[in-house]
Order: C-alpha cells, then structure tokens, then sequence
C-alpha cells in the first residue's frame, strides 16, 4: 500500500471545523429520538450512533506505578429491522501479557428505552444478558445483550478498560458501517509519557490541548498516604457526521480506511532517570525487539540444526541450491499451528522437536539454518492485511515475522509457515505495503513487499464450430507465481470431480474431458498448467438466420465489479497480473463473416493497466487475442471513477458479437 492511499495524518495541526458538542450525556434520551423513523443524514442506515464518548486517564499506585483506564459511552438509534444486531456488544481485551496483569474490562448502564403510549419506557440489562468468553492464550472477550431492543429504539451502554499497558493506547474509532453522528475522546496523559497520535482517515477533527496540573494520593509500602503531583496533557478531540464504512470490492483490509485515533509510545520521561525511548526510529525498534528473548535469543540457537544442515548440504555449492534446499526441508518438517507472532512461544528447540510452532519459530528455524548454511539471512518483520499498515516506528505495528536471504547480491523473501510458499512467493496476506528487515546491531532496512513481476495466467484455445453452434476444441491454461500460488490454495485440496463440475458451470456449461493438470501439488516454483478437451453447445446465438458469438468465448466478462457512485477506498488487487487470451476459432463452410469487433486498446491515464483485444480473419479461421495487464497492486480511492470507466470499456469491447450468416 502505498502512503497516499490510506490518509494517515500526525496530529500537529489542529482540526479546521467547529464541531458544535452535541447533547451526549447517557441517560438523557428524548421522545423527538424515540420517534425519529431514519437517520437525517443517511435514510438508508438500519442504525446510527447517536454518540460516542470516550476518555483515557492514568492512576497511580506505589507497587504498579500508573495504570491506564479507558471509558467509553455509546448510545444508539434502531431504525430498521437489519439495526437490531447492535443490540449485541462485544469487546476484545488483551490478557497474554509476560509481565502484567491482564487487562479487566466491564459493562455498566446498558439500558433500552422504547416509546410505549407516548412515555419512554426503560430496560436495564441484568446480570444474566452479561457473557465472558476466552478467545485464544491472548484475548479475552465480553459481550452483551441489551433486553426488549425493536425498531425504534434507543440503547445506551458503557464500558471500562482498565490496562497496566502504557506502551499502546486501544485504537478510539469513531467510524462504524453506520453513520456516526458526533464523537469525542478526552485523553489524560502524564507528562512522563509521549505518545505519537496518528488519526486514520480524511475526518475533519477539531482539537484542544492544554498543559494542567496534576495530584493523586497513593498508600506506600508502610500504609503511609502520600501524594505525586505532576504535570498532566489533556487533549479533546471531536467530530461529526461520520459516513457509514461500506462494504465496497477490492479491499485488503477496511480497517485501513477506517476512521480512528491510535496512539503509540515514543518516549517515557521520568524526573531524575534517563529518557527511554521507544519507537521513536527503526533503529530503536530493531533494538528494543533484538533485546526480547523471545527474539534475539532464539536467533542464537542453531547447534541442534548444525547435523541436518550438514547431512542436507553435503556437495552443494550453489547458495541458490542451498537456500532451496533448506527451505523446502523446512516447510516440509515443520507444521505451522495457525499462531502469528513475531516472537517464539515454546522456542525453536521444543518447536523442531515437534515438528510443530508459530510462525516466528519455524521461520527462525529457517534463518538459523540458512545462516549455518553460509547464507546471509535476517528476520523480516511484517503486518499482515488484517492487522494493518505500520506507518511509522512501531513495535506493536508488526505481527508476522519472515525470512530475508541475500542471494548474489539480491534478496530473497521466504516464509515457510504456508505449503504452497516459495522463495518470493509469500502467503497473499503478508503482501501489505513494507516490511523492516532488522538485523542484530540494531540496523534495519524498508522492505517492500509489493511484488514487482508481473503473474500471468495465459489460456490457449484450439476451437472449432459446426453448422448447428456447437463448439468443441482444446483449453492450455498456464498460471505462473502468484497466480499459481492463488490456484494451489484455492483448488488443490478438492476433490478433482467436485472442482470440474464448479469449474464447467463457471465456463457457461460446457464439457470438459481428458483433465490433466501439473505442479498444483509439487514443483511450487514452476507454472500450474492445465489442459483438457471441451465442448459447448450455447457458445452461439442463432436469430433469423444469423449467428451470434462472443469473440472470447466461454472467457467473456459480462459484469463491472466497480459499479458504485463513490469510492471510499483503495482498490486492491494483490499482486500485479497479466492475463491473455489466444483464441483460433475454426469456422465451418459455407459461412461468412458480416461483423467483427473492432481492434481495441485502452490504457489508464498512469498507463499502469492496459487491455487489448485484436481480432482478425484469414480463410475459414478467427484469431483473437486479448491481453489484460494490471502493473500496480493497489490504486488510491481518487482512482476509481478512471478505473470504473476502463473496465466498463472493457467489458463492452468484449461483448461486441461476431456477426455470421450461411451464403
């Protein structure tokens, strides 16, 4: 992703809009907000937050030192029967902490109010609509359920996030897939600590800072009462009228675009001690992670790999070899538990044993076998599409670790956790954006991850029609790289009976036969390719006397996948993509052509896509090719209407008809 697509701002200038505080006291609903029948601003939203509060503040206590606690109102409005589902609230907390306690969180003033005979009727939630749930060793979960919720309704509730982790502060969204109508977030922060506020999305927010004093009484070790005065920052930040977040296609991860306040550590301050910086530059970053035993530790264990690696290298030179070699020996031992992380969890000895481990330990395993393979390799950290985009210095940004080899002087990625990988082939959702290569003296290097080669998926079509419309001929389908690897993960777990029978029904019913594919199982370096006889009898339209045919065939588009007005986000299509089309359609005699589309070429104004379609006839034969290439993986939202229009050209120029007649 590239840093204009997603618009990510540094709160040092304040917001440009007046945003007028709204009535946002829980507690305080109105019989005009009870007889409202759709949102003002979006009639077809099911609800809309009417509000949403939220405030950080620190206390303090002699054993723990400060403590962090996040309070958060909400109160919305039901409009339609599709709205009834925020009746139910969840929320996640973190409880997988080494050396803190785990966060606590707690629901209070849940209540319905309803308009029944013209007076507002209330509903309190009681213990029993209360549920907690452990997610995974991480997260923990709380949910409810606010009783007697209709269309119509108004629901208010408000929870309490208590953390002793002060290294990151929760994300304060205030953008939902309903309209938000106004929002505010009171942060309270000691001097001591700086965080980085980083505001996602393109919202107008005003803001206000002002420097306060600060006291709070605490009890010391001999039950003594004693009192720290410091300086405290208080920022207000608000907004409103926030669009809902839709649901658009070609999206990596909507959380990119959606609008948020986060807040990061760079530095802790403390009277009389030295600064301690944080995530204030890579370089920090790499060491503060290098440092974790979890990490730079496990980066040192390589004498129980030292006999594998010897037994698997014995006569290879090429360090192309070798990298290849342990690189499959490791995918193949090592099975990954579907855990990601950057840190190990059991270590790489235990996770060897078992053949078993997250992902930074069966890629740790990776470089620490590559290394004692005479190969220069270094940890990759990475954010996967789901967790987001680390914009800037972060540790807590990253959530995926994989290996980088330096290869004849060139880098090569590899992530051995995915059977399907291979060297510069990652699984789809590490390609997000940059990755930082990090190495042991505190050094560290952007990575992109964007592929840069081009996948293509080039089909070959041997056909031939008869008098009556049937076609029937030969299919070669070849699919290199990513496009390879997209097909081996989709399709070679089915059942090969089960997947031509979707795959016929894809094509517009034809029948396939003589099915032969290779390398969806082996040889991931190499094309999956292919090929199988085919035939069809409703490729062609026959109307008074005339017959009717798309110049692709069975490979014909008919739909723009862009068809929205606006575009809220970037369009995303993972990995730069060729796809041609060579067809040779075989006429029978006695016909002549009356019609043919016309030679096409369209390119976008960066000329990053292009498509063509060239068409021609020599004796009874048709030759089409057409070819598709799309050079970027993602395209900013300013984009879209350029991208909407070249796909509907596209698309017509593909179902212009082959014109026939009998002479």
């Amino acid at each position: 992703m590239k840093l204009g697509l997603m618009i990510v701002s540094v709160f040092m200038i304040l917001g440009i809009s007046k945003v007028k505080a709204q009535n946002s006291e829980l507690g305080k609903v109105t019989i005009a907000e009870l007889q409202e029948k759709a949102c003002p601003k979006d009639t077809a939203a099911p609800a809309a937050i009417l509000f949403k509060k939220g405030r950080t503040f620190f206390t303090y206590s002699n054993d723990k030192g400060f403590s962090a606690n996040h309070v958060y109102e909400f109160k919305i409005k039901i409009y339609k029967k599709e709205g009834l589902k925020w009746a139910d609230q969840k929320v996640r907390f973190f409880i997988g902490y080494e050396n803190l306690n785990e966060d606590r969180l707690e629901f209070s003033n849940a209540i319905t109010y309803n308009l029944e005979n013209g007076a507002i009727v209330k509903t309190k939630l009681d213990n029993q609509g209360a549920f907690k749930n452990k997610v995974n060793k991480f997260w923990k979960e709380k949910t409810i359920t606010l009783p007697n919720v209709k269309v119509g309704s108004v629901i208010e509730y408000k929870y309490v996030l208590k953390s002793e982790n002060l290294l990151k502060l929760p994300d304060f969204e205030f953008q939902y897939d309903i309209p938000v109508n106004y929002f505010e977030y009171k942060t309270e922060i000691p001097e001591y600590y700086i965080y980085k506020s980083i505001s996602i999305g393109n919202y107008p927010i005003e803001t206000d800072s002002k420097l306060v004093g600060k006291s709070q009484s605490y009890e010391n070790e001999h039950n003594q009462s004693g009192i720290l005065s410091y300086k405290q920052i208080n920022t207000f930040y608000k907004g409103k009228d926030v669009p809902a977040l839709t649901e658009e296609p070609y999206v990596n991860n909507v959380d990119n675009y959606r609008g948020a306040l986060q807040f990061e550590i760079e530095r802790i301050r403390y009277p009389d001690k030295p600064d301690k910086d944080y995530s204030v530059t890579w370089e920090g970053v790499a060491t503060n992670i290098f440092k974790n035993e979890h990490f730079g530790k496990e980066l040192n264990e390589k004498t129980f790999l030292v006999e594998d690696v010897k037994r698997l290298l014995t006569g290879v030179e090429s360090q192309n070899d070798r990298m290849n070699i342990i690189f499959k020996y490791v995918q193949n031992k090592m099975h990954w538990n579907e855990e990601n992380d950057y840190y190990t969890d059991k270590g790489v000895v235990k996770a060897y044993s078992d053949q078993t481990g997250n992902v930074a330990e069966i890629n740790f395993i990776l470089i620490n076998m590559l290394k004692l393979g005479g190969i220069d390799a270094n940890p990759v950290l990475v954010s996967t599409i789901e967790n987001g985009v680390p914009v800037y210095p972060t540790r807590t940004g990253f959530n995926y670790v994989i290996a980088g080899a330096l290869i004849d002087g060139k880098l090569v990625l590899l992530d051995a956790t995915h059977k399907y990988t291979s060297p510069n082939i990652l699984p789809l959702n590490v390609l997000n954006w940059k990755g930082r290569l990090i190495k042991i003296d505190g050094s560290s290097q952007e990575i992109n991850l964007d592929p840069t080669t081009l996948s293509r998926e080039t089909s070959s079509v041997l056909a031939k029609m008869d008098d009556n419309g049937k076609i029937d001929g030969k299919i070669r389908i070849q699919r290199t790289d990513y496009d390879a690897y997209y097909f081996r993960i989709k399709n070679s777990e089915k059942n090969q009976e089960n997947y031509l029978e979707k795959y016929e029904e894809q094509l517009g019913d034809l029948k396939i036969s003589n099915y032969k594919i290779e390398n969806a199982k082996a040889n991931f370096s190499d094309p999956v390719t292919e090929t199988f006889d085919f035939a069809s009898d409703n490729m062609v339209e026959i109307i008074g006397g005339q017959m009717f045919i798309n110049p692709l065939l069975f490979f014909t588009s008919s739909k723009n996948p862009f068809n929205q007005e606006k575009r809220q986000m970037g369009i995303y299509f993972g990995y730069p993509t060729q796809e041609k089309i060579s067809l040779n359609l075989q006429l029978p005699e006695g016909l002549e052509v009356t019609a043919m589309p016309n030679p096409i070429r369209i390119t976008s104004e960066n000329k990053e896509i292009t498509f063509t379609l060239n068409i021609s006839k020599l004796e009874n034969k048709i030759q089409i090719v057409c070819m598709k290439e799309i050079n970027n993986s993602i395209f900013a939202a300013g984009d879209y209407n350029g991208l909407k229009d070249l796909f509907q050209k596209m698309i017509a120029s593909q179902n212009e008809k082959i014109v026939l007649k009998k002479i």
